[in-house]
């Protein structure tokens, strides 16, 4: 078990704050208006090859018209959405590398995967993102349940169930081990006046295979995913 300052200095280099904007319409008497708005979340770079490749929540980049990253020393690069999957609630982005400093290069790593199957109640987790917008920020907590069974806008979703506090902005940061290794990506909480240190995250075993689709793989909506059709 490390020291969570040690853990935060070995991991931080792989995380990147996601600026969006995106383009609400709405129509007032009869008329059609535009407004600009503006989200805020968290990637993990997960691999290098041709490009610098990102994992983050599907709803941190749904609809943005850019996507803006700001690496661990500051500088920025635009992002492109490389593949989403709705129903999972991962999305894909990559960065190309001629858009990156060398300096900024040589500062960023990938991030270290953890077997999020090996996890166990009651274990100590650490959770980092850009919490509420305002930069990279760390939390301390412990898995509270697994495998727990959540509807997240119709969807079911099994996620880890931690009292590590996820806030806005967290979305699509990283849900860590004692050691530092990536073993969840934080999607969501539970708000209620009368709940406190309910948060949920994306178990990473279950995913990895979908993040490596994803690096090759055009969008696709929950409304245009496969299904049976029997009833």
């Amino acid at each position: 078990v490390y020291d969570v300052s040690v853990v935060w200095d070995n991991v931080i280099p792989s995380m990147v704050e996601i600026d969006t904007k995106y383009v609400t319409s709405y129509r007032f008497f009869g008329r059609t208006y535009e407004e600009e708005g503006e989200g805020h979340g968290t990637g993990i770079i997960i691999a290098q090859g041709d490009e610098l490749f990102l994992v983050t929540n599907h709803h941190v980049v749904d609809g943005a018209t850019t996507i803006q990253i700001k690496f661990v020393d500051g500088s920025t690069a635009p992002a492109e959405v490389k593949g989403t999957d709705a129903e999972a609630d991962i999305a894909v982005l990559s960065v190309e590398f001629s858009d990156v400093p060398q300096e900024t290069l040589e500062t960023i790593r990938v991030a270290t995967i953890g077997d999020s199957d090996e996890l166990a109640s009651g274990e100590m987790v650490i959770a980092i993102g850009n919490a509420a917008g305002h930069g990279q920020s760390l939390t301390v907590g412990y898995v509270s349940a697994l495998d727990r069974e959540v509807t997240i806008e119709g969807v079911s979703m099994n996620l880890i169930q931690t009292d590590a506090a996820i806030n806005p902005g967290n979305s699509g940061g990283a849900l860590l081990n004692s050691k530092g290794e990536l073993i969840g990506i934080n999607n969501a909480k539970l708000v209620a006046s009368d709940v406190e240190g309910v948060g949920y995250s994306i178990p990473v075993s279950k995913v990895v295979s979908l993040i490596n689709q994803l690096m090759n793989r055009e969008e696709i909506k929950y409304k245009d995913s496969a299904m049976l059709g029997i009833v």
